[in-house]
């Protein structure tokens, strides 16, 4: 499970090209005039929170979690709210601790014997307290979000990303599968609607803009706006930290819920998630050419196979799933089955990524 070692800002450096973009379209995840409410973000002088009495939790099950377990559960929120963090923010907690212990207290580590202990599985190293703090849910809580807080641009990133920053678990996405039941368990105990999606861990909501692309005199344009984060070729990956080839060009693509276009018109052919659980819409546009979009979530992806796309048609918002470390937009080109640079292959047709 994870090393107990506070992360934040020391690891966060390791994906910058990709945090840089979170801060610089962090307004937009604050909402506008077009209807959406997401959840206003930490520090933002408007944080909205929920709270729960442990004292009050009711002798229940939620989501499959027992009352020992849902009293846990109402200390890692009352620990959040006490510190002013936002409602995603306690809810990240609650899913790092359903991940960790299942929201229980244990007094003993993983198989290999560290000595790591409580709800988040803290370790004696000195900086998670003593063995009584890290035995306490409220104060092992407190440490956790703490340590948390040090993330840059947690806003921005997807809320195993944010855990895993804090906790450094070997596996980046083990706390994926916990985001529906937090989201549920803190629905359940608050007797809020939090605006956040079970299925859907954006931080900014299910909104998402219909702005038109502007298409070019040949016919095609930009997949999304923004400046270009990591272009095709050969790079170290910023989760594995190996050398591979990017076999796309990485837009911001207006930050999480930005829109995503169609480059040209087309057919769409694949709606769903592929293998490594990457949110993916293919568009094939004839000729032996296809576009590929990807990192949406289940309520970003706006298209369906079959449907008949313009070019400028949004057919996505931007998200932050599988191998994606922040909302952003991973746009691929292929032509005779084989990846091209996007880049150089749009800019022959008019269009300039970034």
């Amino acid at each position: 499970m994870a090393d107990g070692q506070p992360k934040g800002g020391a690891l966060a450096i390791a994906v910058v090209p990709l945090l840089i973009v979170g801060g610089a379209f962090s307004f937009l995840l604050m909402g506008g005039d077009d209807g959406c409410a997401p959840i206003p973000a930490s520090g933002s002088g408007n944080t909205v929170s929920v709270s729960i009495d442990p004292n009050t939790v009711p002798d229940t099950i939620i989501a499959g979690y027992n009352h020992e377990q849902l009293v846990n559960a109402a200390h890692v929120i009352q620990a959040g709210k006490d510190l002013g963090l936002n409602v995603r923010d306690q809810t990240i907690g609650v899913m790092t601790a359903m991940g960790e212990s299942s929201l229980r207290v244990v007094d003993y580590g993983d198989a290999a014997g560290p000595d790591s202990r409580g709800l988040f599985q803290q370790r004696d190293n000195g900086a998670w307290g003593s063995y009584d703090d890290r035995m306490d849910p409220y104060i092992s809580s407190t440490n956790f979000f703490k340590a948390m807080m040090q993330i840059q641009d947690r806003e921005s990133l997807e809320p195993t990303i944010v855990a895993h920053q804090t906790q450094g678990n070997l596996d980046p996405y083990h706390y994926t599968p916990f985001w529906g039941p937090a989201v549920e368990v803190v629905e359940s105990l608050s007797g809020t609607s939090t605006g956040l999606n079970p299925g859907n861990p954006n931080p900014g909501g299910e909104c998402a803009s219909d702005v038109p692309g502007v298409v070019s005199a040949s016919g095609w344009a930009a997949p999304g706006a923004g400046p270009i984060t990591s272009p095709y070729g050969g790079r170290v990956h910023p989760i594995y930290g190996d050398y591979r080839f990017h076999s796309g060009t990485d837009l911001a693509a207006g930050g999480c819920d930005g829109p995503i276009w169609a480059a040209q018109d087309g057919v769409v052919t694949f709606r769903g998630f592929d293998d490594a659980g990457n949110g993916t819409i293919t568009v094939d546009h004839g000729g032996g050419v296809q576009t590929k979009y990807l990192h949406m979530y289940e309520s970003g992806l706006l298209a369906n196979v079959g449907d008949k796309v313009t070019a400028g048609q949004q057919i996505a918002a931007t998200g932050s799933s599988g191998q994606s470390t922040g909302c952003h937009l991973h746009f691929m080109v292929i032509v005779d089955g084989e990846t091209v640079d996007p880049e150089a292959y749009l800019a022959q047709v008019g269009i300039t990524l970034g």
